[in-house]
């Protein structure tokens, strides 16, 4: 054989056009890649458009023009004053303050109790375990406004009404957590558990330094969770809360809103103060969270 005939096929393999392949390893067509491309492109017009719309508008001096046709997302002359404003009309730091005091709760409780729960619903044996995470399951599907009646009436007849902690409590352990710790537990291997439980390590221990370590990234779940429905939560606040003082930051600025709703430059900062902590939050637990979502899926 030759010396062209032998180095033909390398050559012809170095001109082959790349191999684009799924995660399972099946080819995708150049068609179906740029189609995928296009629906993802979509989706985050669609979801982050009003978000950046928002904080495009909160950067927005008073001579520019936030309705012009077509609409400018960069600010010609970028300015904070709207969120200066935003601290003049309301007292927006300690409305902040105030929901990070709930949210910082409802994320301690909410991680604490579905950790105990869910380890107790998934390894622990006991008569009615069943019943009890049915129980959870049944709880998801009843809305809040069909017992928010009740929780006023608990809180009321507690003494814990226009105070921060009967915010927190009715949402301090909720049902979606406690499932999501449960089926990570679930997927823990026994083995581990039962070699631990031989060299007699008892159900704390067992709890604290196997099984806890192993669904950190579930946990981060949990809290970012928890964080949202706290720092987001309208009605329940607006019901329980009536001295201005401990208002959280979403009944706060509400007011801008109601008073202010001409203004859509001071509305726009305000709402980019409140979406802020939320994506410092998942910036900072994102790596944990899509971990942990593998780790609490629920099984079929």
């Amino acid at each position: 054989m030759s010396v062209i005939e032998r180095t033909r096929p390398v050559q012809e393999t170095a001109v082959r056009e790349p191999r684009i392949t799924d995660e399972h390893g099946r080819r995708i067509r150049v068609w179906e890649l740029a189609l995928r491309y296009t629906l993802l492109l979509i989706v985050l017009t669609i979801t982050v458009g009003p978000f950046v719309w928002q904080l495009s508008t909160s950067l927005k001096g008073p001579t520019e023009d936030i309705y012009s046709s077509p609409p400018t997302f960069l600010p010609e002359h970028p300015t904070l004053h709207n969120y200066k404003r935003v601290a003049d009309t309301i007292p927006v730091w300690d409305y902040a303050f105030n929901s990070l005091k709930v949210a910082a709760g409802n994320v301690v409780t909410n991680c604490v109790g579905s950790a105990l729960a869910g380890y107790a619903l998934a390894r622990l044996r006991y008569r009615g375990r069943r019943v009890a995470t049915l129980v959870f399951i049944l709880a998801m599907l009843v809305p809040v406004e069909g017992i928010i009646i009740a929780q006023f009436t608990t809180m009321r007849e507690l003494g814990l009404n226009n105070t921060l902690i009967g915010v927190v409590l009715p949402g301090c352990i909720g049902a979606m957590n406690v499932l999501l710790m449960r089926n990570a537990f679930l997927n823990l291997p026994y083995e581990i558990e039962e070699a631990a439980f031989v060299d007699g390590a008892n159900v704390w221990q067992r709890f604290l330094r196997i099984a806890l370590p192993s669904v950190k990234g579930t946990i981060a779940v949990v809290a970012i969770f928890a964080f949202m429905g706290a720092w987001d939560d309208f009605l329940w606040p607006l019901i329980v809360l009536s001295d201005p003082s401990k208002f959280t930051l979403t009944i706060g600025l509400n007011y801008l809103h109601g008073t202010f709703a001409n203004d859509e430059r001071l509305v726009a900062a305000g709402t980019v103060i409140a979406v802020a902590p939320l994506i410092a939050l998942f910036a900072c637990l994102q790596r944990y969270f899509f971990r942990g979502v593998g780790e609490g899926a629920v099984k079929g």
